[in-house]
């Protein structure tokens, strides 16, 4: 992996209040694992309400998770007064997300001015094991932070 500099030197903190903030992570039980300058982890325990008819964790909750993490990678680079925002995905889920417990791992491919490439993957925890469930190729667009982005 690449090594980045941080443009904001309060990037960590940033990142874990803005996660705070972030209702949608909530609602999943998720919480903020690891960050580093262009890395960010999401964990996440397996809940039975999130399932598909199979027992596996949702592919949707699994992908919300990944999309977090990497845009919070993304996020971890930006300049002070800039928001993350995802302009697109690719995900390829490798094995059934069954497990006790759920990382997804965001890391920062390219980073620019205002764009930024990322990639991730989820591996779920089961009795000691990992176990991959899906990898993730993103592109996010880094922009000038509005209270409301809709505008």
């Amino acid at each position: 992996m690449a090594t980045f500099e941080p443009r904001d030197p309060e990037f960590e903190a940033k990142i874990r209040a803005s996660f705070g903030q972030q209702t949608a992570m909530q609602t999943l039980g998720a919480v903020m694992g690891n960050v580093s300058p262009g890395q960010v982890e999401i964990e996440m325990p397996y809940r039975a309400d999130l399932a598909q008819q199979h027992g596996f964790i949702h592919g949707g909750i699994v992908t919300a998770i990944l999309d977090s993490a990497c845009g919070y990678a993304a996020f971890s680079l930006s300049a002070p007064g800039t928001a993350v925002l995802t302009v697109e995905y690719k995900v390829n889920f490798v094995a059934p997300a069954k497990g006790e417990r759920f990382v997804a791992r965001g890391e920062v491919v390219r980073s620019g001015a205002t764009i930024a490439v990322c990639k991730g993957d989820v591996f779920a925890y089961d009795n000691g094991e990992e176990k991959l469930v899906a990898t993730m190729l993103t592109t996010m667009m880094l922009t000038p932070n509005r209270p409301n982005l809709a505008n």
